[in-house]
């Protein structure tokens, strides 16, 4: 009889695969350094102080700029710790690394090259030095404008903070890579994974206090809860879901005088291949008079930024307009239909009813195109969906739906590289079995 697949069965497979689980648990031990060095504080600064900031910040309008750093980073910002930037200058240079493939021919040839690609990953370091800096200066500056947060600011202070700042942030690259290298997953991916994972205990246990208080009531947190439960489900149905354009190659004449019947296959294209970063830009971009009202103090420039702030209609059609530009900007610059269309070529193969080559890539572009229309309203969907559930719920909390995404995109990429190592754990074991079986064939001389 066929057994069923059960958790504690799969765990077992886990541990009895050596590599797999040195992964995790190298893996783990690399995310468990990284939480610890979240609870070191830079020294010179008011913990508490910059903590009830960010608390009235968070009261007011969701924590702007700042809020959705520190979510990233998961609260080393507002605890003002020596990993305060976390993984995000690493991210930003990435990113601008990938535009500037997109942009610039030679950098698109080098990241077609192995060699090519060392390089570009050597720039993206200096690169993530370079901006470290300057966000160490800037929340140098911002800390001093926060009352009471810094006894001694000046010059010195400032050079301090900068400093470790930066070292603690190119210590955090330092972790990501060696996740990606020698453990499982994509490391800076699962930093910020293990950041937004963290805070969640301390947010259910402070939605429970609410219910006590009576400032949330029952219904709401039933409601509540239906709707993640519904959010979870649609982020795993759109991360997974794809549409596929089925390939043909052609017959070919093998070893022998044997030919290989035509295969049939199909290239899967994800509805969300941006995934969260058109939020991400989106919500950088809309805070941005109210960050520059904050930080000029100027009158005129504050109350033309309260126009921006969450909640209102210019908010909400300027977010949606943002997040789908960018979702379809990302999108081309991560995806590019020529170079699928070129490799299909190089193979033999071809689209059925389509001609090789220009008319591929054509055809191929107007599928993304159409398929990441509902990716990007999906993403509208879930950066409003904060702000709509507590005006209607009346939560007095913002509920993370870029949270959710973030976590259910990488738990899935990560559970998708645990089945595969297992998958080549089995195919090996397999082949090993059937080179021992051809040997003791010719031993005996069959």
């Amino acid at each position: 009889m066929a057994q069923q697949a059960n958790p504690s069965a799969a765990l077992a497979n886990i541990y009895k695969t050596p590599e797999l689980w040195q992964k995790i648990t190298f893996t783990f031990l690399c995310l468990v350094i990284y939480r610890l060095g979240s609870h070191v504080a830079v020294p010179g600064v008011n913990v508490q102080a910059m903590a009830d900031f960010f608390l009235n910040q968070s009261k007011g309008n969701g924590g702007g700029f700042f809020g959705l750093y520190d979510l990233f980073v998961g609260g080393n910002l507002s605890r003002s710790t020596i990993l305060a930037l976390g993984i995000m200058p690493y991210i930003s240079a990435s990113i601008f690394s990938q535009i500037f493939g997109a942009v610039i021919p030679s950098v698109d040839k080098m990241q077609k090259d192995e060699e090519g690609r060392k390089k570009i990953t050597q720039w993206t370091r200096y690169a993530t030095v370079v901006l470290a800096m300057v966000q160490a200066y800037g929340y140098t500056l911002f800390t001093q404008g926060v009352t009471g947060a810094v006894a001694n600011p000046g010059f010195s202070f400032t050079a301090e903070m900068i400093l470790i700042l930066t070292t603690g942030a190119v210590f955090v690259m330092w972790l990501g890579e060696q996740i990606t290298e020698r453990g499982l997953g994509n490391g800076a991916s699962l930093l910020i994974f293990f950041s937004i994972v963290e805070r969640f205990w301390p947010g259910i246990i402070s939605t429970f206090s609410y219910v006590s208080t009576g400032a949330l009531s029952i219904l709401s947190l039933l409601a509540l809860g239906a709707v993640m439960v519904a959010v979870v489900a649609g982020v795993v149905l759109i991360t997974l879901a794809a549409r596929r354009i089925a390939i043909q190659i052609p017959q070919r004449t093998m070893a022998r005088g044997r030919q290989r019947e035509a295969a049939k296959n199909f290239i899967p294209l994800r509805i969300n291949s941006a995934g969260v970063m058109p939020i991400i830009f989106a919500q950088s971009l809309i805070i941005v008079p109210g960050a520059a009202a904050q930080f000029s103090g100027n009158e005129k420039l504050a109350n033309f930024a309260e126009y921006f702030q969450i909640g209102t209609p210019l908010y909400f059609i300027l977010l949606a307009t943002l997040i789908i530009f960018f979702t379809y900007f990302y999108t081309s610059i991560i995806f590019n239909p020529i170079d699928l269309a070129e490799n299909l070529k190089k193979q033999g193969g071809f689209i059925p009813g389509v001609k090789p080559g220009s008319k591929t890539a054509e055809y191929i572009d107007q599928v993304v195109s159409r398929i990441t229309l509902p990716g990007a309203i999906f993403l509208t969907i879930i950066a409003l969906l904060p702000v709509w559930i507590a005006d209607v719920l009346a939560v007095p909390f913002r509920f993370g739906g870029t949270s959710l995404l973030i976590v259910v995109g990488v738990a899935l990429d990560t559970m998708a590289q645990m089945q595969q190592h297992l998958l080549l754990r089995k195919y090996d074991g397999f082949m090993k079995k059937g080179r021992v079986r051809f040997r003791g064939r010719n031993a005996s001389g069959l």
